[in-house]
């Protein structure tokens, strides 16, 4: 690919999202010419509720837009924060996977202390519902509060004194330069973390054979792979962001992938765990949501959803699994 191209970047602009574009466009030198293509978000506005927006799909759908309309001719998003109920929009394709960060959540506390050391009452910020559920599993005397915003504003509202502490992501602080405001790394079997923590993904036009090509070469296969079977798994059971549902896949040694994922109900008290291996993502993933299904997680993930006539999950495995 010669320099020469230029590769029109969509993003969200917030600190972090500009952040990994330029990682990305470190990784570009000598391949393309980066112009960055910023983007407001309808998650980035509204600071009520995600799920009045629809979900996670409310922080993608203007860089997806802007793909699709040539506006940008790649876009980099976190994982985590790409729609797992549903594929990649029509014309579009994830392409390619960065190499992975680390995964797990830490408790970010301005007096330095442990969440074990943390009194009755702490206030906790954070709206993640996973989060919210292990919090409740391991320490029910922590009160979570609901928190919106980018990294950079919670932090502010910390610092101001609206939260006692934090529950952020390690790699999120790592790539907006803050890892001193990393108190405790809580290890993945205490809190699993949520599919695609730690990992980039590059989104482009199906029919843009270079910027395929581009994508392609800057894709980690062990990650692609990791990556495929946690959002397999988090496909069929119908993940969105009203789901306590967290998922972890690694390569072993012997070049099998393992994953394992949880699903809990919101007050802590019902904890599912499946933990599998195969050398197949997509079989894996299937597997381990079948795990989970047969434990009851329909239930689980039904009564998080808000009330709603329609609301309602699949029994059983849904005859597609998601475009990638």
């Amino acid at each position: 690919m010669s320099a020469s191209r230029l590769l029109r970047i969509g993003t969200r602009s917030s600190p972090m999202a500009l952040a990994q574009v330029e990682r990305v466009r470190r990784m570009l030198t000598g391949i393309a010419d980066v112009e960055v293509v910023p983007l407001t978000t309808s998650g980035d506005r509204w600071q009520g509720a995600l799920s009045e927006l629809g979900g996670k799909g409310a922080f993608t759908k203007e860089v997806d837009q802007a793909l699709l309309d040539g506006r940008a001719d790649l876009a980099v998003h976190c994982v985590k924060d790409v729609p797992g109920d549903r594929p990649a929009p029509a014309g579009t394709v994830f392409a390619g996977y960065l190499t992975r960060d680390d995964v797990r959540d830490c408790l970010v506390d301005p007096a330095g202390r442990t969440l074990d050391d943390l009194p009755a009452g702490t206030r906790v910020g954070t709206s993640a519902v996973r989060r919210v559920a292990q919090l409740n599993l391991h320490w029910p005397h922590l009160t979570p509060v609901p928190i919106r915003g980018n990294a950079n504003s919670r932090l502010a509202k910390l610092d101001a004194g609206d939260y006692d502490v934090l529950l952020l992501a390690v790699a999120g602080l790592h790539r907006i330069n803050l890892p001193e405001r990393i108190t405790q790394p809580i290890d993945v079997d205490t809190f699993v973390p949520a599919v695609g923590s730690g990992t980039l993904v590059l989104q482009c036009r199906r029919d843009d054979t270079a910027a395929l090509e581009i994508a392609e070469t800057l894709s980690d296969r062990r990650t692609a792979q990791e990556t495929e079977a946690e959002r397999t798994m988090l496909h069929i059971l119908q993940g969105s962001c009203h789901s306590p549902i967290g998922g972890y896949a690694r390569t072993e040694p012997d070049g099998r992938i393992s994953l394992r994922a949880r699903v809990i109900s919101l007050d802590g008290k019902t904890v599912l765990d499946a933990h599998e291996w195969a050398s197949d993502p997509v079989v894996l993933g299937t597997s381990v949501a079948a795990s989970l299904l047969r434990q009851g997680a329909r239930e689980i993930l039904t009564a998080s959803l808000p009330a709603s006539p329609t609301s309602s999950l699949p029994a059983s495995l849904p005859a597609s699994l998601p475009a990638s």
